[in-house]
């Protein structure tokens, strides 16, 4: 009889390297810094039935309370560069775009729904909510949601 999955959280520090080595091959692999298993394999060390055997049970998990993840909603004047001023502004503030879905303008103006992650140095989402205010075309911003 098979068991149901458990979750655990435990301190990297303690497991063997190979659990992280297979976390450093699953990180090569989705940036494309490897094209191949093999590859990432023997970059960082581990052989490639290793890294199969533990693949698809091994994530990293990271900490939600240094996340800073934020939902925002702002209504933005159909005008040209209106959209990339904002995308801009949170890129000046070191914010992590995660999505951005913009919906089609009606009645001159948008609605554009943007999920990111805040750098460190950024401890209010409300500190985004002003200084997106001031951008020009920029009609309104709503937080929707925020740690």
């Amino acid at each position: 009889m098979e068991h149901p999955s458990r979750l655990i959280v435990v301190d990297a520090s303690v497991l063997p390297d190979v659990i992280g080595k297979v976390l450093e091959v699953k990180k090569l692999l989705a940036s494309r810094h490897e094209k191949s298993s093999a590859a990432a394999c023997k970059r960082v060390g581990i052989s490639r039935s290793a890294y199969y055997k533990y693949k698809d049970c091994v994530f990293s998990y990271e900490d939600k309370l240094t996340q800073h993840i934020v939902n925002l909603h702002a209504t933005l004047r159909d005008e040209a560069g209106v959209l990339s001023n904002v995308l801009s502004a949170l890129y000046a503030l070191e914010a992590n775009i995660l999505t951005v879905n913009q919906n089609i303008p009606i009645d001159g103006v948008a609605g554009v729904t943007v999920s990111l992650r805040l750098a460190n140095g950024i401890q209010s989402p409300h500190v985004l909510e002003t200084h997106l205010r001031e951008i020009d075309g920029v009609v309104d911003v709503k937080i929707l949601s925020g740690e």
